[in-house]
């Protein structure tokens, strides 16, 4: 097991020197957060002794294969499902959020963070531009289309962050307080016409619905009752589906996800399937009509457990007919986190903590075939790409 880097390595020091600008406006930016304070311990989420600092991995997923050209210092957590990363619609920055720190008052445990940092994608090297405070907890976080707002769910209090975006500058606008301290709210996602944003509540097993006018950001007085502890979400490019997997309680029973039919008045969970133990990540494709759900299947419990498996799963759902039907799956490394997918469909990225490494596979709409991996310095816990 990898424990993180103690700092970058020459090879990842020399890509801060690349230009991102001569990408080129082809490139497609997919930016993966990484922990390097967390690394699990015969099932353990434990902190070793002196971490490096976390990272942030820039990677161009519009070649062949998927290429890292970028790596940065900046805070972040595993904390919290993997949608702790929202690029900007014109890949111009990238928001990311930091649900927890290394306590000061105990290096051997995590404490709240409030974190956001702005990351400008456009300069060489990128760079942090601007650090912000949501509340505690701060973990998924979205930018609508037109890029003027964003919300960040605050794990910690049970609250939603509100900000204006202008250029690379948020503002706050507000914060919400779900009426629930323990109410979990985990992701974000905004409708294409940014008029609608869900938020999974894993604290008390709801899919809120919120309606969205300018930077007023209220209560659809809808929730979505979808499964046991939901957690990651997507809702598709078309805006007529939303998906969101239930990670369960962890005793070893078969989890799942379910498909919500946004075009239903109101909003309901059509069809709901089992897709393994622990469905963490869960990532829609450009088209709308497959769904990554990453499960972590076992590979997180301690070897012991009746219920540990030597991998996780990459399980592939076509959402046609408003149903959940699956397509494929593929072995994945341990306590992998959130995937990524390239804009044609093609390229599919998972994040696996314990190797320190996005797993890269080829679709071609019925299997997946494994790649090279690409290295990253943390494990990867989160990750990005723009919402176009």
């Amino acid at each position: 097991m990898q424990c993180g880097h103690p700092r970058l390595s020459a090879f990842a020091i020399g890509l801060l020197a690349l230009p991102l600008s001569a990408l080129g406006a082809s490139a497609q930016l997919a930016v993966s957060a990484n922990d390097s304070k967390a690394v699990l311990v015969d099932g353990v989420n434990t902190v070793p002794a002196n971490p490096a600092g976390d990272t942030v991995s820039i990677v161009d997923l519009n070649v062949s294969p998927p290429k890292l050209v970028a790596e940065i210092k900046a805070p972040t957590s595993v904390v919290g499902p993997p949608s702790s990363v929202a690029v900007a619609p014109d890949e111009s920055y990238a928001l990311v959020t930091a649900a927890t720190k290394v306590d000061p008052a105990d290096p051997k445990k995590t404490a709240p963070d409030n974190k956001i940092s702005v990351i400008d994608l456009k300069t060489s090297p990128p760079a942090v531009v601007a650090t912000v405070e949501a509340g505690a907890g701060a973990a998924g976080v979205a930018i609508n289309r037109a890029g003027n707002l964003a919300i960040v769910a605050n794990r910690a209090e049970g609250t939603l962050s509100v900000f204006t975006i202008s250029g690379k500058t948020l503002t706050p606008a507000g914060k919400i307080d779900l009426g629930d301290k323990a109410a979990g709210p985990s992701a974000v996602a905004f409708t294409p016409d940014g008029k609608t944003a869900l938020v999974s509540r894993d604290g008390d097993h709801k899919v809120s619905v919120f309606n969205v006018d300018g930077n007023k950001v209220e209560p659809a007085k809808r929730d979505i009752n979808a499964g046991l502890r939901p957690y990651p979400l997507d809702i598709s490019s078309r805006g007529d589906i939303a998906v969101v997997a239930n990670i369960g309680i962890g005793q070893g029973d078969a989890d799942t996800a379910s498909l919500i039919d946004l075009q239903a008045k109101p909003p309901r969970v059509v069809d709901t399937v089992t897709v393994g133990q622990t469905p963490e990540g869960l990532k829609m494709s450009p088209d709308g009509r497959y769904v990554a759900v990453t499960a972590m299947n076992g590979s997180n419990k301690p070897k012991s457990s009746p219920f540990f498996s030597d991998n996780g799963l990459v399980v592939i759902l076509d959402t046609s007919g408003k149903k959940l039907t699956k397509v494929t799956e593929g072995k994945v490394g341990h306590w992998c986190q959130g995937a990524a997918w390239s804009k044609d469909g093609k390229t599919l990225l998972v994040q696996c903590m314990v190797e320190n490494e996005l797993q890269v596979f080829g679709f071609d709409g019925k299997t997946l075939t494994p790649g090279a991996p690409i290295k990253v310095s943390g494990g990867p816990a989160g990750i990005g790409t723009a919402d176009r």
